[in-house]
């Protein structure tokens, strides 16, 4: 019989959340081990390698702030950090702080069970943990989706996926590659990979709203300047809306003189990234606010394509600017116009299968040696309902979440005490500068369990009514927006048989952190505390 390893925190996933919780219920003297599945650490940005793959986020904002002297003596190079350097940045803080002692590898967590007292975990290599308190530290962007389509074992080529790029690299010198989606990854695959191949075929869906990265190194005035000024910089971006530091405009689309909005809109395109979205506080509120935004943005993507039938196909319909998470690419719609890259409309063009030699549609036939799926991931639910979660009277998360993720704050789940999920659904997560929103649960989750140390407690609970009210609120929120309106990750859309709801929160990230300060001063209001009886 395998022994079981006892410790008072038993935390999934080694990524930036991971390793924060790690080191924060360290710093509470707590013993704490880490569980991940991958050989390494870094979550995402371990696996995700592809060619181009970088941050949305400016690298000032997406790293740690819980130490001044790491922010301090880390230099970044870019404004937007390409994957190596943001890993490479992650393994410098695992060793900074002597992380890697607690981290154990290649231990994919496939069952736990709540006993009455303390959590029992098992995992694939057949190891068994147990914790007082299990915390999901797993991502929202972690379970990759993979598509089956006839006769795609047939391929005589490779298949790759950009989720799971292969850490030695992958020569695209003289290849014929073929690229199916185009979100994030796919965009900012698409230029690299054209001047790689020998053709690049990409097969798009939906095309997506995207703005200028605008990326540039980072030289050492601003680097300064940043480090300067870093505390106030890091205040700006916990009162935004996004965590991103953006000051929103206090006024609406509407009210603006045409001149005006179209330099606001020309200035928020040459800087702001994903962050257009805050140009005016009614665009992701209003459709009229909307359009004008999305006119400007599909005007600015036409200016970039040649030919016409191709900018046709480029440009974005049917659904809101912002309501899909847009992209921030680099010189992705130019690259359209390069002879060596083809575009098929696969809603017009559909793939009917894979052949030894490529891919078949309606029209006809592209010969592909290399097949890449830049096809996302289960999002925000996938890796939490990955594994079976047992909770208190045998019930699972899977069945407890059937109708949708059921949360109180995002944090913690009825039914399953001392189990909490670190910027998952019900929380700004995705919709937020998500290292900001890891670090606000972790250090609300540490003030948590230093109060339960205080009162005597060691099981900690949302109430049945705390979380009825916090789903609809989630809800009520996300119904005052447009993000319904489109078919996205943000609703459930990107799974077939996923239940149909809005999952992260839309009141903002300072919003949100008003609410968790409120529930604490309110004495955890909505939460029980106790003591758990020690097992016969």
């Amino acid at each position: 019989m395998t022994d079981t390893r006892d410790v008072d925190v038993l935390v999934i996933g080694a990524g930036f959340a991971g390793l924060r919780t790690l080191h924060t219920m360290r710093g509470l003297g707590m013993s704490v081990a880490v569980l991940e599945a991958g050989d390494g650490i870094g979550g995402v940005w371990y696996w995700n390698r592809y060619p181009g793959a970088r941050c949305d986020v400016e690298s000032y904002d997406y790293s740690f702030g819980f130490s001044d002297e790491l922010q301090q003596e880390w230099r970044w190079s870019e404004r937007y950090a390409t994957q190596p350097e943001i890993l490479r940045y992650v393994e410098h803080v695992a060793d900074r702080f002597d992380l890697r002692r607690d981290v154990h590898l290649r231990q994919r967590m496939t069952r736990a069970e709540f006993d009455g007292t303390r959590w029992q975990v098992e995992t694939e290599s057949g190891e068994h943990w147990s914790g007082q308190y299990l915390v999901m530290a797993v991502g929202n962007l972690s379970t990759a989706k993979a598509p089956e389509y006839p006769g795609q074992s047939e391929f005589g080529g490779r298949i790759l996926h950009t989720a799971t790029w292969p850490h030695e690299g992958v020569d695209l010198d003289g290849q014929r590659v073929g690229i199916i989606g185009t979100g994030s990854s796919g965009m900012q695959m698409t230029p690299v990979v054209a001047k790689q191949a020998a053709h690049l075929t990409v097969f798009q869906r939906t095309p997506n709203f995207s703005i200028p990265a605008s990326n540039a190194a980072i030289d050492d005035a601003t680097d300064a300047e940043v480090k300067a000024h870093y505390a106030e910089r890091r205040e700006a971006a916990r009162n935004s809306p996004s965590g991103l530091g953006f000051e929103p405009s206090k006024l609406s689309a509407l009210d603006a003189t045409p001149e005006d909005r179209r330099a606001t809109y020309e200035a928020a395109w040459k800087r702001m990234g994903f962050g257009f979205v805050l140009a005016y506080y009614d665009l992701i509120l209003d459709q009229a606010a909307n359009d004008t935004a999305a006119d400007f943005i599909r005007e600015k993507i036409g200016e970039q394509i040649d030919d016409p039938e191709t900018r046709e196909k480029l440009i974005p319909r049917g659904f809101p600017f912002g309501t899909k998470r847009p992209s921030v690419d680099s010189d992705y719609y130019p690259t359209f116009n390069r002879e060596n890259v083809t575009l098929v409309d696969v809603r017009t063009d559909p793939i009917e299968r894979v052949t030894p030699t490529g891919i078949q549609t309606a029209q006809g036939h592209h010969d592909l040696d290399v097949l890449v799926f830049a096809t996302g991931f289960d999002a925000m639910t996938g890796s939490l309902l990955r594994p079976e979660i047992i909770g208190r009277d045998g019930e699972t998360l899977r069945e407890h979440w059937k109708a949708g993720p059921r949360t109180y704050l995002g944090l913690l789940t009825y039914g399953f005490p001392n189990l909490v999920v670190i910027a998952g659904p019900g929380s700004p997560s995705l919709l937020s500068n998500v290292l900001l929103s890891i670090e606000q649960h972790v250090d609300w989750l540490a003030a948590l369990l230093v109060h339960l140390r205080e009162t005597g407690a060691d099981l900690v609970e949302a109430t049945p009514e705390a979380e009825e009210r916090w789903v609809a609120h989630v809800n009520e929120r996300a119904a005052a927006t447009l993000y319904p309106k489109a078919q996205s990750y943000y609703m459930g859309d990107e799974v077939e048989g996923k239940p149909r709801v809005f999952m992260p929160y839309s009141g903002g990230v300072r919003g949100y952190r008003r609410i968790l300060e409120k529930v604490v001063a309110d004495g955890y209001e909505g939460i029980v505390t106790s003591k758990a009886q020690a097992l016969a």
